[in-house]
């Protein structure tokens, strides 16, 4: 298995890899379109147009933000902390809500160590992630041992079509487990 197939592994069972970040096996396709990594945000000044890329960590739309999104994004040198602004968030609501692997153009904002990204226009880049795997497109969800979500046993509530309350599809127990994405799991969303 190669480095990225490993990487991509990791993330589908444990949400991270200790091996590398899905970012730098991308790295050399992103920075041809002139993207800066997250740790080349610290040296710039405030109100430089950047562009920047990463897997999305966090989202977050407090009631208190008048529309507002705060997105976090990680890639292979750090984090970086941006801003969506409400009239943005309704141009790219598909993007923002839904990217995996996003590209941002914005400008930065920079108040003595606190630098934020403010979003200008965003980029669903997720079917780079594909690129990580040869196999991606055909790889299967990989499951654990004890795990019934693909393969149920037949004596198991799984095998026996157990429903969830009222009928309606699966039991939750059953749905949404990260092993069920294919490259890179969701992030965690707050809104």
């Amino acid at each position: 298995m190669s480095l990225p197939e490993h990487v991509v592994n990791d993330y589908q069972t444990l949400r991270l890899s200790l091996k590398a970040h899905p970012m730098q096996f991308l790295r050399g396709k992103l920075a041809a379109e002139r993207v800066v990594t997250c740790a080349d945000l610290r040296g710039m000044k405030d109100g430089r147009r950047v562009k920047i890329a990463g897997v999305v960590l966090v989202r977050q739309r407090p009631g208190s933000a008048k529309g507002v999104v705060f997105m976090t994004l990680e890639d292979e040198t750090g984090v970086a902390n941006t801003v969506v602004w409400a009239k943005t968030l309704e141009r790219y609501r598909r993007v923002v809500m839904g990217a995996r692997l996003i590209l941002i153009e914005g400008q930065v904002q920079r108040h003595e160590d606190i630098i934020h990204v403010v979003c200008a226009r965003l980029f669903d880049r997720s079917g780079m992630l594909m690129h990580l795997s040869e196999e991606a497109q055909t790889m299967p969800v990989p499951i654990a041992n004890a795990d019934e979500v693909l393969r149920p046993d037949p004596g198991s509530a799984r095998g026996s079509g157990e429903e969830g309350p009222r009928g309606t599809g699966p039991h939750p127990r059953w749905a949404g487990h990260p092993r069920n994405e294919r490259i890179i799991p969701k992030s965690r969303d707050f809104h």
